[in-house]
């Protein structure tokens, strides 16, 4: 059963940092592309960061350049997304995606929140 679980999110007051986790299992973690997309009231879901496979190079949305960085740990089946000078702008619920070809699997989503 294939499963992607994020954790990490919260309340966090702009400027903060924080580290989402998405925990994978029921299939091969290594093989997969992983994302992250945030989703915020009201507005469609957008892609924040990417992480490919080959050479690992990372791609990331404009906002959120400089300040968030993408990683995974293969050995763990483990993908992150470490957030700093957090924006109340950044607050919406984000969710982890695995993709293989025409194959793609979502998580939940954690919610984070941004405010003072």
């Amino acid at each position: 059963q294939v499963q992607l679980v994020e954790s990490g999110g919260g309340l966090v007051q702009p400027g903060g940092s924080l580290t989402l986790s998405c925990a994978a299992s029921g299939f091969t973690f290594s093989r997969f592309e992983m994302r992250w997309y945030r989703q915020a009231p009201g507005k469609e879901r957008e892609l924040v960061a990417g992480m490919l496979l080959v050479g690992g190079r990372r791609n990331y949305a404009e906002s959120v350049k400089v300040r968030f960085t993408i990683s995974r740990d293969n050995a763990k089946n483990m993908l992150y997304l470490q957030m700093n000078s957090l924006k109340p702008e950044d607050t919406a619920v984000y969710y982890c995606k695995a993709i293989y070809g025409s194959l793609g699997y979502w998580g939940q989503g954690t919610q984070v929140t941004v405010s003072s």
